[in-house]
């Protein structure tokens, strides 16, 4: 079917008018790259003209694993006997981890004072082609702050279904799943701010001075309202500014008591500088509650992940429940560590023998900060005598099963391109004290590029949103 449209670009051309026109009906919107402040121009999110082939089984698992990964990465945030260890040679070699972590220790120091704790998260899945043709599912990183993409992805079943049905394809409309993500995320955030337990008090989205994906904000915010929660939009600046503890530790900004903490922006270096540091440590010392806390934050980085691959160590978080640890442990790839020492000695002459099967990953979030073939070669050749090659670690590539589809993203010509993607799947827990309170998985995103480019990333330019088909 892609193959004849092809070969009529005028009925290729029509449909993507259409898809573009009825995305743009069902909010399917994004502010632009040339006015990232402006409500007055808008563009289409980018989005694949057609769903694409995902195995149904492969989804699924994703789906069935992910609230395992929320007791996990809630069980790391409170063991600092874990982080300290785990996270002792990057912090020595990464200034960033080393100055989260400084927070986390002084916070554990003073001692917790919120027993509330929030969780949204997103759990990142290649399927893995082998040899023989079939797919296993590997994770490749999960996201503990900023997870984002709610607005799109929910929307997105609609017009691909109706695009399937323009062209004849009834019963393969029926394959493409509904997608709830923004009500299962927004269930958790309601439920820490009720927690809370003071009506009068706001929930505070962080965020950033240039706000291009302002409007998928927007669609949680919204919600909130509905559910009269009070949502402000604040700035580290404003934070500096206006922020203060009172003797109960309550968080004060511009006046106003601040009951949940949710941060979109304060994920990489470049979002800090000395004040906003101090304004970071000033909402963890809160009685706030924070999505993430900064362990929650710290469980999320490459070297923890890196870590709980090895033999013995998910058995420390899930005694007793072999099932739990098989299921987690499935979804790993090959992972190994770059410290100072034999087995990271080990790992550098592995990847410079062969380095178009690894990836080489810093503690970044974000998008397009990993390493491949030569570049690898070039950084490890660099850090390879020295301590600085602890703030990387490195994983087997991923081989994903190749598929075909149209991009449509703002001045991209249209064309079928050979694309892979990613399955994202949310994660929103909330527990109180030692009960878990709510737990589950909340829904998915699917995030497709053109299998030229090695890294992803949406807000780069280089991922499109999409959805899968099932067969």
């Amino acid at each position: 079917m892609l193959q004849g449209l092809m070969r009529n670009p005028e009925r290729l051309k029509a449909l993507a008018k259409e898809a573009k026109e009825f995305a743009l009906q069902h909010g399917v919107v994004m502010r632009t790259v040339e006015t990232p402040d402006s409500s007055e121009v808008v563009t289409y999110a980018p989005f694949t003209l057609f769903p694409t082939p995902v195995p149904k089984a492969v989804f699924h698992q994703a789906l069935a694993v992910q609230t395992h990964f929320n007791t996990l990465v809630d069980k790391i945030s409170q063991d600092p006997g874990f982080l300290e260890e785990a996270l002792a040679s990057t912090v020595q070699a990464d200034d960033f981890t080393a100055k989260l972590f400084d927070i986390y220790r002084q916070v554990q120091r003073e001692g917790r004072t919120q027993s509330i704790v929030l969780g949204v998260n997103r759990s990142d899945y290649m399927p893995n082609q082998r040899e023989d043709g079939t797919c296993s599912l590997k994770q490749m990183e999960i996201n503990t702050i900023s997870a984002g993409s709610f607005g799109v992805t929910g929307l997105l079943p609609v017009v691909h279904r109706h695009i399937l049905r323009l062209v004849g394809l009834l019963e393969e409309s029926q394959h493409v799943p509904d997608n709830n993500t923004l009500a299962a995320v927004v269930r958790a955030l309601a439920k820490a701010w009720e927690l809370y337990g003071q009506q009068k008090a706001v929930f505070m989205f962080l965020v950033e001075d240039v706000q291009i994906s302002k409007l998928s904000h927007r669609c949680i915010e919204n919600e909130l309202w509905k559910r009269d929660i009070p949502v402000i939009r604040r700035k580290f600046e404003d934070v500096v500014k206006t922020g203060y503890l009172n003797g109960d530790k309550k968080m004060f900004v511009d006046g106003l008591e601040v009951a949940v903490v949710y941060y979109r922006y304060g994920y990489v270096p470049n979002n800090y500088k000395e004040q906003t540091w101090e304004a970071r440590l000033l909402m963890e010392r809160s009685l706030a509650v924070k999505c993430p806390d900064i362990g929650t934050h710290l469980a999320g980085t490459k070297k923890v992940q890196q870590e709980l691959a090895r033999p013995g160590v998910l058995e420390r978080f899930f005694p007793d429940q072999p099932q739990v640890v098989e299921q987690i442990r499935a979804t790993f790839a090959g992972q190994y560590t770059l410290d100072m020492g034999p087995e990271g000695d080990q790992t550098v002459a592995m990847a410079l023998a062969k380095p178009d099967e690894f990836v080489l990953k810093p503690q970044r979030e974000g998008g397009g900060n990993n390493f491949f073939g030569e570049d690898i070669v070039r950084i490890l050749e660099e850090v390879k005598g020295d301590k600085r090659r602890a703030a990387y670690i490195l994983m087997d590539r991923i081989r994903p099963k190749v598929e075909h589809n149209v991009l449509l993203r703002r001045g991209l010509p249209l064309q079928l391109s050979s694309v892979c993607y990613e399955i994202g799947v949310f994660g929103a827990y909330v527990r109180h004290g030692g009960e878990m309170v709510l737990n589950e998985a909340a829904g998915h995103t699917l995030r497709t590029k053109s299998i030229e480019h090695s890294d992803g990333g949406v807000c780069n330019g280089v991922t499109i949103f999409d959805s899968p088909l099932f067969y």
